[in-house]
């Protein structure tokens, strides 16, 4: 599903050139479940925002679903990251104009999901994540926990074929969490292939690999 050869990304500075990440090589097969981890700094946000299509000022390789995502026109790539991918912020990234209820729906009007199809998968996640009375407030209005859930539900329920995350449980309460992260699973043995940045452990047990970053560079990838 996903294969990057030598990526790397850098910024031009006085003193010369500080690279971000530095040659990095991996493949993630469809159905893998990958947490990237690694100390602050190490460049894991920034490796997902490039796997997420939300960067392209990079250097490399990168092939996604078998797109050659280096070579696609900005255009082309934004409809390849609506059509198949999900995007879990660590800051929330809600539209603050838009309803609880309009921010889930957003991904499946991308999708061009008919209208009475998204009530009805919009509701059904609003009730399974017991949200049901925050549908007609605005982002402004909730707290960060619950912009946190509803970020998670508006990336997850179109089903996308990857699913990113960053720091997906960092605001949830221990229930919310393991909620969150019983989802996460759930998806992933339906097929849905998941990419998490996370520092937590007990996150990265519910994957099945873990790559390693540290200071820009790949460290190792291991078998959970």
């Amino acid at each position: 599903m996903i294969t990057l050869k030598n990526v790397e990304k850098c910024y031009k500075l006085k003193g010369g050139f500080y690279y971000v990440l530095q040659q990095i090589n991996f493949t993630i097969e469809q159905g893998d479940f990958v947490s990237i981890m690694g100390p602050s700094g190490a460049g894991k946000s920034t490796l997902l925002h490039i796997l997420g299509l939300h960067d392209a000022n990079w250097e490399g390789e990168y092939h996604l679903l078998g797109h050659t995502v280096h070579t696609l026109p900005p255009k082309e790539r934004l409809a390849l990251q609506k059509k198949h991918t999900g995007f879990v912020f660590q800051s929330y990234h809600l539209l603050d104009d838009l309803t609880v209820y309009e921010n889930i729906e957003l991904p499946l009007a991308y999708r061009n999901v008919p209208k009475k199809e998204r009530e009805a998968i919009v509701c059904d996640a609003l009730d399974r994540f017991n949200i049901v009375g925050k549908r007609d407030l605005f982002p402004a209005q909730l707290s960060g926990g619950q912009q946190q859930l509803v970020g998670v539900v508006r990336a997850t329920v179109g089903k996308p074929e990857l699913l990113l995350a960053d720091e997906p449980t960092g605001n949830l309460h221990s229930d919310q969490a393991k909620e969150i992260m019983d989802l996460f699973r759930k998806l992933n043995a339906a097929g849905t292939t998941i990419v998490q940045v996370t520092h937590s452990e007990t996150n990265a047990g519910y994957g099945k690999r873990i790559i390693r970053l540290k200071d820009g560079w790949l460290e190792r990838a291991a078998r959970v």
